[in-house]
């Protein structure tokens, strides 16, 4: 009966992992909504403006970059091609 005892402690070891996620979920949640201060809808407002108005800064500096490094590699290529 070797079989059965190793069998029972594998079940044993599952239904403990089995309890800790349970246990990890819970907690888990409780901190999500007991303990983490959520910003109000003002402040996700604002900082969603923000950061479109950051992306268009840095989308129109990187494409302003582009345009002036290809246009040195058009020079650059038309001197040496």
């Amino acid at each position: 009966m070797a079989g059965s005892s190793s069998l029972s402690t594998r079940a044993r070891r599952e239904k403990e992992r089995l309890i800790k996620i349970g246990s990890y979920i819970k907690e888990s949640v409780d901190e999500l909504l007991h303990k983490v201060s959520w910003p109000s809808w003002s402040d996700l407002q604002s900082s969603g403006i923000v950061v479109a108005i950051a992306t268009v800064i840095i989308s129109a500096i990187i494409y302003f970059m582009d345009t002036i490094f290809s246009g040195m590699m058009k020079v650059f290529y038309d001197f040496f091609g």
